[in-house]
């Protein structure tokens, strides 16, 4: 799958909740619960996502231009912010249907067919999600990230929800499987947050994580024995690009050529240090 874009793995996403969608949907159908119909709209919220992931991954493949010099690397921020945004409506949803059960209980029906739909459902969230996790991190996209993380949520939500129905169907207790989908509800609310969290943190050009500027400072500082100086250095992340950019500080008597020819040797260190950098240099004399 080497040769894979990322647009392939997102469309693998659309048709992993296709095939979800359809095997949650039969389980809530022939049982009756309210847990699987929780975990069956959070399928909805998943193709949604994946289907806005695309949309934002295409998107990010159109080079610079006029309005956009640095790309378009943060489209897919919009893509993980709307999916934490469904997934916190589908929460709230599933908590208002939770209630209503918990108040008049029903009985789960062909509990075995039910749980075989949704145990099926959930190993092939769990298969897409591990693609999903590795392709992210490969390409450095926070919108693969994000569908790996949701649908990893997926599969422990439905692990729970499978050992809330198979609970009701042994003991008898029908207030269970509305419990199962409130805790099912909170706990999908926490990840939209974090993703919503997220989205919003690159959108507002947050910096490099920690290592990645402590690496740079390492290379950095390996020039100052020649000595040089460095000063405002910042970083930020904008998708799949990361930018770095610092003032160095060189002896007054240097010509312009020996100046250029350290800031060419620090930018190539800090981009061999940083895999994917983006590094920005401008020079001044030591005071």
């Amino acid at each position: 799958m080497s040769g894979l874009e990322r647009h392939h793995y997102a469309w693998l996403s659309i048709a992993a909740a296709l095939a979800t969608i359809a095997l949650k949907t039969l389980a809530w159908s022939i049982t009756g619960s309210v847990g699987l119909l929780s975990d069956a709209l959070e399928s909805l919220v998943n193709l949604a996502g994946a289907g806005f992931a695309l949309w934002m991954i295409l998107i990010t493949r159109d080079p610079p231009d006029g309005k956009h010099p640095y790309g378009h690397g943060k489209a897919e921020y919009f893509s993980s912010g709307l999916e934490g945004l469904l997934i916190l409506g589908a929460s709230g949803a599933i908590l208002w249907t939770a209630a209503e059960r918990l108040a008049t209980p029903r009985q789960i029906d062909a509990v075995g067919w039910g749980l075989l739909w949704s145990a099926a459902a959930t190993a092939i969230n769990f298969a897409v999600a591990r693609v999903l996790g590795q392709a992210g991190e490969r390409f450095r996209s926070i919108a693969l990230r994000a569908d790996s993380r949701h649908l990893m949520t997926d599969v422990w939500t439905s692990c729970g929800v499978i050992a809330g129905v198979a609970l009701v169907a042994w003991t008898g207790w029908l207030r269970v499987d509305p419990l199962i989908a409130m805790a099912v509800g909170l706990h999908i609310a926490r990840e939209g947050w974090v993703l919503l969290k997220e989205s919003v943190d690159g959108l507002m050009d947050r910096s490099l994580d920690a290592p990645s500027v402590a690496r740079a400072c390492a290379v950095l500082d390996g020039f100052l024995s020649r000595g040089v100086a460095y000063r405002a250095l910042r970083t930020r992340r904008a998708g799949r690009s990361s930018f770095l950019q610092v003032v160095v500080l060189v002896p007054g008597d240097w010509s312009v050529k020996e100046g250029h020819a350290l800031l060419d040797e620090i930018e190539s260190a800090l981009e061999e240090a940083i895999p994917g950098l983006e590094v920005s240099t401008h020079l001044e004399p030591l005071p």
